[in-house]
């Protein structure tokens, strides 16, 4: 009996040495239990050209953006690690704020050594503009800190001395501005008005003895909030005020405001106090700013628009207050169109790592005893990223389009572009944030560390739906804007010639009753139901306004009352000018599988953007069944869209050592020696 227990004994540790499966069981203890990574490429293919593909989708300067990607990578600066046998560089976010402002402003004096920011302000131009986008996109992607620093100095600072100075100005702070010798913030928003510029509260007077304008903090809602770069290390900043002449409100103007020395002490009559730690950008010192009758030289108006001699006198090209006011706000639209595409490059980081991750990690198995499935071949996971991969390809190209817009703008097209940048600020931002959140749970437990990104990505980027204007009020400004051009074009009895609504000039488009999945696909057909839904929500709207001033209501408050159908409107208006761009430039490119992919994103995007959308079937455009039918189509294109994952997210070009552990070898990443 003994001899037989010995013999079992000896037979169950060789079983287990050798791993091979017990007689007595059905349990498999063999290697191919555990998971062993397998990168994607190895089983993925590239149906198209990535390079071409990448091309399209940065639209401009591939060649500065690497460059500037591999100036990042070789410093220490930007935190390089090891992680399963990867780099990486990424900012440490178990930092202090203080340290993460530090480290920060170090990382600008780095790219300032490297001449990054040469010509940013000094140099004019299409290209010179295209360039600065190009590297603040990068900037974006490593950190939004650092970005949003660069924002505030270059873009709202510099721009403003740019935009609303004159010679005098541009001659004396530019260059300084561009070589750091100058830190400037950008003083507007206020603790009791943020994006109502118009209601600011803080207050400068002219003194024509000592030609002077006193700057003055009135009361404490009128103290700058949120002022980016305050807190530590500006020195000037630009100060939008009330301008009060001989006890007249001439509305907003301009100032340059001096509020430290060079030694960043903070100037006599100005305090200052930090507005403390933020869900997000710790590497931004954002602080708040009184005035205490602060003197500046009259010299230091910014007035192109406007201008007080020296006898106190008030002169202005533009004598309507309104007009003047929207002069002094058009050159803010810039802001707008970096946040927007700054918003998409973080989409498309947050979409490569989630989706490299579902082509290497396995869960659960479809037939009993069969092997684990990877989680992009779940129906349900292809669903939940990949149209949110193919309205992210559709705002790349359109972003990239309103950026050609903006930079060979003339007179005529700037109100286009604020109108446009309105909606694609708004638009674009709410999809980054939804499109994050859905990738921090696509990776589930992963998504919580930090150094994976995705999730820590939306605290960073989630001010972008607030700051330069709320989402909310942007797309009613969006609306209004329409509407206006409505009235006036049908009081003139004239065509429609702007705004994307020359369609309106055309009989209304029929849609067939029986959708089928080459209707659906089709150019033509998409096209059309977008400019229905878009005329539709703006006869609507119109005639709610019309209504409720014939009732004696006011033309603002009946705008207020129908804000929902403003809210369908605005959508509508975004996402068929997201959508013209895509056909533009499908219709540019020669035959062949990257146009044949595009024609796949373009149909995910127009599906999913009506599928998502409850006005085309609250108004009866499209019936149940035509839903249902869009619907279908939708978990179809997923599928076809399945095999060229991998080389769509690889087609933006960000570099791996931007991405995070999981995106590659997670298994080595998160093993014990690598601790």
């Amino acid at each position: 009996m003994s001899e037989y227990r010995g013999l079992r004994r000896a037979h169950i540790l060789a079983n287990h040495i050798l791993r091979s499966p017990s007689p007595s069981s059905n349990l498999s203890l063999t290697p191919e239990v555990c998971l062993q990574y397998s990168p994607p490429e190895l089983n993925e293919r590239y149906g198209f050209d990535v390079k071409e593909m990448r091309k399209l989708l940065d639209g401009h300067n591939l060649e500065d953006r690497d460059w500037f990607y591999g100036l990042m990578m070789q410093s220490n600066l930007f935190n390089r690690k090891e992680r399963g046998g990867k780099g990486f560089v990424s900012p440490d976010y178990n930092q202090t704020m203080e340290q993460q402002r530090h480290i920060s402003m170090k990382r600008i004096l780095y790219l300032l050594e490297n001449g990054v920011f040469q010509g940013w302000l000094t140099e004019t131009g299409p290209e010179a503009e295209l360039n600065k986008f190009a590297l603040y996109e990068v900037c974006g992607i490593y950190d939004y800190s650092l970005s949003a620093k660069l924002g505030v100095h270059f873009l709202l600072w510099g721009n403003a001395v740019k935009f609303f100075g004159t010679k005098r100005h541009h001659e004396k702070w530019l260059k300084d501005t561009e070589d750091y010798l100058v830190k400037g913030c950008f003083a507007m928003t206020e603790l009791g008005h943020g994006t109502n510029v118009r209601g600011i509260e803080t207050v400068t007077t002219y003194d024509a003895r000592t030609e002077e304008f006193v700057i003055n903090t009135p009361c404490e809602s009128a103290q700058k909030y949120w002022i980016g770069e305050a807190a530590n290390h500006a020195n000037h900043a630009i100060v939008i005020s009330q301008l009060s002449i001989n006890g007249t409100n001439q509305g907003v103007h301009v100032f340059i405001a001096q509020i430290r020395d060079q030694d960043g002490n903070i100037c006599p009559n100005v305090r200052i106090a930090d507005c403390g730690h933020k869900i997000g950008l710790n590497g931004v010192d954002n602080g708040r700013i009184w005035f205490d009758n602060l003197r500046i030289p009259r010299e230091n108006l910014l007035n192109s628009v406007a201008d007080v001699l020296s006898d106190g006198k008030y002169v202005s090209s533009i004598k309507d207050p309104d007009q003047r006011f929207g002069a002094f706000l058009a050159p803010l639209t810039s802001g707008r169109v970096t946040i927007a595409s700054s918003a998409i490059y973080s989409a498309k980081l947050g979409l490569a790592v989630a989706i490299r991750y579902s082509l290497s990690r396995r869960a659960f198995s479809v037939a009993a005893n069969g092997p684990e499935v990877l989680l992009l071949d779940y129906p349900s996971h292809q669903r939940r990223l990949l149209p949110l991969l193919a309205k992210t390809y559709a705002m790349s190209l359109a972003v990239n389009d309103l950026k050609m817009i903006y930079v060979k703008r003339t007179p005529e097209s700037n109100k286009a572009i604020h109108v446009v940048s309105s909606g694609f600020k708004a638009v674009l931002t709410w999809h980054n944030m939804r499109t994050l959140q859905e990738c921090r749970e696509a990776v589930g437990g992963q998504g919580l560390k930090t150094e994976n990104r995705v999730g820590h990505l939306k605290g960073e980027y989630d001010v972008q739906t607030t700051f330069e204007g709320d989402n909310n009020v942007l797309m009613q400004l969006v609306s209004k804007a329409l509407f206006a051009e409505y009235v006036s074009c049908k009081k003139r009895n004239k065509p429609f010639k702007g705004l994307g609504l020359e369609h309106m000039n055309s009989p209304r488009p029929v849609l067939p009753t029986q959708l089928t999945s080459s209707t659906l696909r089709c150019s033509q057909f998409q096209k059309n139901v977008f400019c229905l839904r878009e005329r539709d929500l703006l006869e609507r709207f119109t005639c709610e306004i019309a209504e409720l001033q014939g009732r004696g209501e006011s033309r603002e408050f009946s705008i207020l009352l129908n804000h929902q159908l403003s809210e369908d409107l605005s959508k509508a208006f975004t996402e068929k000018a997201i959508l013209q761009t895509v056909l533009d430039a499908e219709a540019k490119l020669p035959p062949g599988s990257v146009k044949e992919v595009l024609g796949l994103v373009r149909s995910m995007y127009a599906l999913i953007s009506l599928e998502e959308d409850p006005s085309l079937l609250r108004y009866g455009h499209l019936s149940r069944d035509n839903v249902g039918d869009v619907r279908r189509e939708v978990c179809k294109l997923c599928g076809e869209l399945r095999p060229h994952a991998l080389a769509l997210v690889a087609s933006f070009g960000i570099p791996d050592a931007f991405l995070s552990p999981i995106a590659f070898n997670w298994v080595k990443a998160n093993a014990w020696s690598s601790l």
